[in-house]
């Protein structure tokens, strides 16, 4: 008994007390921003979430208990397998909604391969090999391994089409790698040249919408490898108010809401913006979540949600940085980044740093499938922090 409550008191208090709150503040934003729903499945949709916060719970108990190197050891290559078959499946049997097949009933097959890529990258770079094969694995070879374990599942995810999803898998994924010493030089050069690639997309969308005759556009517009849909968000990300009430009316929407939170915001449930239905109710659940929390937090909520997502990120890197092995290490390092590119990429889309994508707020957005995931990413990591440590 004694051991075993040695064990378990390395449970990380913090994380644990910064997701429960992050959920709760989920709920009950979920709740207010369903105020302005006229349908009453909508308009409960607080309840759901609750509800798959629990299954979540149960799901972050469990993986906590068990210890994480039996589960990479059983699981990692089978929960990967499953993950792009449920992708491929998507993709010939899946619903089509807002204007992408992603769903296999109310299953979203691309939020488990996040964790997936981050689990089999773990389990590949992590393990422990003799030093003449591990020279070898961590070369070319395997950079190009690498590469194949989150380019296979995001290739398929772009066929969807889900822009945003496959291209949060880039900086887990490379950081994970960079983390492993897994083909460093070529790595930072690959990730270089997407970031230039990236720039001057950009660059040639603004030199597009520059010029006035539409024959012009059109052909510049030809040279750049991106959907419709794509261009406008780029477009609004370059121009937010050149077409506000068309294509960039959402972004201005929520720059509206989060700016007359002022300070202290105008209560919970009270945002006028949100409750007269400016900010549209498809998007205040999910995506825009965040401008409700500022219109009726304020500042001080965003700092504070800031400052628990902060809580959990600093967990987790300390249970990595105490972890004495590398599985360990890797997978609370894939999982402190996966986190972070959700909060960075869902608040500065909201406030106009990043182009608008249909990434969630972890633990805040409504959203079961990556609800249940993220959750379980949490347990994992807490699994790290409880049997990662050196043996008694």
């Amino acid at each position: 008994m004694r051991a075993f409550l040695s064990k378990y008191l390395r449970i990380d208090v913090t994380m644990l007390a910064c997701m429960l709150v992050l959920v709760y503040m989920g709920v009950r934003l979920i709740q207010s921003a369903g105020g302005a729903r006229t349908s009453a499945a909508l308009n409960d949709l607080w309840t759901v979430h609750a509800w798959t916060a629990a299954i979540g719970f149960v799901v972050y108990a469990v993986l906590t208990v068990v210890d994480y190197r039996k589960l990479l050891d059983w699981c990692a290559g089978p929960v990967f397998a499953v993950a792009c078959a449920m992708l491929v499946a998507v993709l010939a049997f899946g619903a089509v909604r807002y204007g992408g097949r992603r769903w296999l009933w109310f299953f979203q097959p691309s939020e488990l391969a996040k964790l997936a890529v981050i689990v089999l990258l773990a389990h590949v770079y992590g393990r422990p090999t003799d030093e003449e094969v591990a020279p070898r694995r961590f070369g070319w070879r395997g950079g190009l391994c690498g590469l194949a374990i989150f380019g296979v599942p995001a290739a398929l995810i772009l066929a969807e089409p889900d822009l945003g999803t496959a291209l949060v898998l880039v900086p887990t994924a490379f950081i994970m790698l960079l983390a492993a010493r897994v083909w460093t030089k070529a790595l930072v050069t690959i990730l270089l040249t997407g970031l230039l690639v990236a720039g001057l997309m950009l660059g040639t969308v603004y030199v597009a919408e520059r010029q006035s005759r539409p024959e012009d556009k059109a052909r510049i517009y030809s040279r750049i490898p991106l959907k419709e849909h794509q261009l406008k968000r780029l477009r609004v990300f370059l121009f937010p108010d050149r077409d506000i009430h068309g294509d960039g009316y959402n972004l201005r929407q929520a720059r509206i809401s989060i700016g007359s939170g002022s300070w202290w915001g105008k209560g919970l449930g009270k945002g006028a913006l949100k409750q007269l239905g400016y900010l549209p109710p498809a998007v205040s659940m999910n995506d825009f979540i965040f401008a409700v929390l500022a219109e009726e937090l304020g500042f001080m909520g965003c700092l504070s949600l800031l400052l628990l997502y902060l809580g959990i990120l600093l967990s987790g890197l300390r249970v990595a940085w105490r972890c004495q092995d590398d599985r360990g290490r890797l997978l609370a390092i894939g999982i402190c980044t996966l986190v972070f590119s959700h909060v960075y990429v869902n608040i500065a889309m909201s406030i106009g740093l990043m182009p608008i994508t249909g990434l969630p707020l972890p633990l805040v957005s409504a959203g079961r499938t990556f609800l249940v995931v993220i959750m379980a990413a949490l347990g994992l990591l807490q699994s790290v922090a409880v049997h990662g440590g050196a043996e008694e």
